[in-house]
């Protein structure tokens, strides 16, 4: 008997060969320690990437120097062409490099410079919902200096319908070739990525856009909500090796990969990375669900109360913690 028939299934329900896989492991990890990893560090990443076969690696943020200090943050803040290309070199087949750049907090026309000039392929802008004119002017600047962009909507599930309705509709009208579902507080149930992504998809399926998911596991779900998304239809999916992220962290890669079936994803190569680099820093930067942030998650605030919490002597105090937060409601 097939594994297949053993399974009862048809056929692999997470197989498309056209899903992408993002690694956020540095950039979203970053909100961790202020984007203070080594170079090692971020190499280790890109190099089990390249070899597991992911498609995308962000490697950090593109911040505004006049907004924030080296000083108080770290290379991977402000990803300057040279601390790329030390750990790019050349270029490995297969697996491009990503950006993030916030709305309103990059000096995006002067500090991106044309993609024949840079090692990066794909910038990500993030943004608020307010922020959606420029967002869409960031995306236009980042298209026409021959980018790939996707637009990443921040705290998704505190934006009224209408005002989402109206953002969507801009966006599929613009260059952006990918439009992405983020659980930003790491609230969402099935039924939420649901909604979201058929809503998104109805945007952008007719403008032949794409939708991404990018999910937190405030809630232990971040997995479920990411394959939840790609049976719907989404064909981006962010990941981070161990789960390193903000707070609670991301969908796990090692998982996401084994759930999507595709022989181009070697496995081993990503739980190496997992094993000798990753995890070490676990004790110091305590990512990873914990009550706190189920906390934030469940109330659906922003987790940097838990953060901040969880960097205390008293993290296990948690009954501190709901108090102090149920007081503030």
């Amino acid at each position: 008997m097939t594994k297949q028939a053993a399974t009862g299934l048809k056929g692999w329900i997470g197989f498309r060969p056209e899903i992408k896989v993002l690694d956020c492991t540095v950039r979203d990890g970053g909100l961790m320690n202020d984007h203070n990893f080594s170079h090692e560090f971020v190499k280790a990443i890109y190099d089990a990437d390249a070899a597991g076969g992911v498609d995308y690696m962000e490697i950090g943020y593109k911040a505004s120097k006049t907004m924030f200090k080296r000083g108080e943050h770290g290379a991977w803040k402000f990803c300057d062409e040279a601390d790329m290309r030390r750990i790019v070199g050349e270029k490995k087949p297969g697996t491009k490099v990503s950006l993030m750049a916030d709305a309103e907090r990059t000096d995006y026309r002067e500090d991106i410079p044309p993609r024949d000039k840079s090692v990066v392929d794909l910038i990500r802008v993030a943004t608020y919902i307010h922020q959606i004119p420029t967002a869409l002017d960031m995306i236009k600047d980042a298209h026409d200096k021959g980018y790939e962009t996707t637009i990443n909507i921040m705290a998704l599930s505190t934006v009224a319908d209408a005002e989402l309705e109206g953002a969507l509709e801009l966006l599929a009208q613009s260059p952006v070739d990918v439009m992405y579902v983020v659980d930003s507080f790491g609230n969402m149930y099935g039924e939420h990525i649901e909604y979201y992504v058929k809503k998104f998809l109805h945007h952008c399926k007719p403008a032949g856009k794409e939708v991404g998911i990018h999910t937190h596991n405030n809630l232990q779900l971040g997995f479920a909500n990411a394959i939840e998304a790609i049976i719907l239809g989404a064909n981006y999916v962010d990941a981070s090796i161990g789960g390193l992220g903000r707070g609670a962290g991301n969908c796990q890669m090692e998982l996401i990969m084994s759930f999507l079936h595709n022989p181009k994803f070697k496995l081993r190569p990503i739980l190496h990375c997992l094993q000798d680099t990753v995890e070490p820093m676990r004790e110091k930067l305590r990512w990873g669900f914990a009550i706190p942030y189920m906390i934030t998650g469940c109330l659906n605030r922003h987790p940097k109360a838990a953060m901040d919490f969880m960097e205390g002597d008293d993290f296990r105090e948690i009954i501190k913690f709901y108090d102090q937060v149920i007081e503030e409601q």
